[in-house]
């Protein structure tokens, strides 16, 4: 279809007996932030890895901007850029010296790679000059020229793998300016990331956990499938032993009881039950009713055993 950007059917990827990724299919649309989330080994690296052209898949069927692995593989690498969990630059070269040899990896003619740069740099309101080193940058600056970095030769599927770890809540939130520019321009952002915050501005997440995809669609709908009983946050009156909170947590009332931050998101088994149970607990918290939020959802199909 024209408007998808990525075609995944019955996707397998195998080392020797380890199954990283297991029979997973799903589409992305072009221009969407699709997000794709789980534990770390769950094989969303592997995932994105095959979709970049990376790495061979050993079952199933691969299409990225249109083009099928089985038709030409090179091909794909033009039409995506990838940003490692790992700044993809050379710490001890100049910010210029790092995309002039990307720009001659890609082989991009001098004229337009000035250009991109020009319009990339205005992208990412890059003010510094060419000849600072890298390891120079802050933190925030080296993600947002490794962003500059994998979109020098204009693709139209950007993978951003972990982009954000380690660097400041601020340069989080101007990185994600960016990610929906790109997206209001009609370029695909596939991300992963575990910040949850992050997660919820994706259009459609991807949940993985032991190389399946155990859940996709919208964080809102995420969140009604995953929860549909009533939840309730519980701020503590004083301080709690290990013994009160673990009762909590296998109370016969609740389907769910984890911490939150400082407090407790519990979802109940029933209006009925509640009620009935309520009053003991309101001695000892203060209780809310709330929405449940994504860190939720990913405690309770992710990294629960049982879903």
């Amino acid at each position: 279809m024209d408007d998808l950007a990525v075609e995944v059917g019955n996707l397998s990827v195998r080392f020797g007996d380890f199954v990283a990724v297991d029979r997973i299919s799903f589409t992305v649309r072009r221009g969407e932030i699709f997000g794709f989330l789980g534990a770390n080994g769950a094989g969303k690296t592997t995932t994105i890895r095959v979709l970049c052209g990376l790495l061979l898949p050993s079952e199933g069927s691969v299409s990225v901007g249109g083009i099928r692995f089985d038709h030409n593989e090179k091909a794909v690498k033009s039409k995506v850029g990838y940003m490692s969990q790992k700044f993809t630059l050379y710490n001890d070269m100049t910010v210029e010296e790092n995309l002039n040899f990307i720009s001659s990896l890609r082989k991009l003619d001098r004229a337009t790679y000035e250009l991109r740069r020009k319009e990339l740099f205005d992208f990412i309101s890059f003010d510094r000059p060419l000849g600072t080193l890298v390891r120079d940058l802050s933190g925030g600056t080296k993600q947002q020229v490794s962003l500059a970095a994998a979109l020098l030769h204009d693709p139209e599927i950007i993978f951003l793998d972990e982009p954000t770890a380690g660097v400041s809540p601020a340069s989080r939130d101007r990185f994600w300016r960016l990610i929906r520019k790109l997206s209001e321009r009609n370029k695909t952002v596939f991300v992963t990331t575990h910040y949850m915050d992050e997660a919820e501005q994706c259009g459609r997440i991807a949940l993985m956990r032991e190389g399946r995809i155990i859940a996709l669609d919208s964080p809102e709908r995420l969140k009604t499938a995953t929860f549909s009983t009533p939840m309730f946050e519980f701020d503590p009156r004083e301080s709690l032993s290990f013994a009160e909170v673990s009762a909590m947590a296998h109370h016969e009332a609740f389907l769910f009881f984890e911490p939150y931050g400082l407090r407790f998101h519990a979802a109940i088994k029933s209006e009925a039950e509640w009620e009935t149970a309520r009053g003991d607990f309101e001695k000892k918290f203060s209780i809310r009713k709330v929405k449940p939020s994504l860190e939720d959802v990913f405690i309770q199909t992710v990294e629960r055993k049982t879903v």
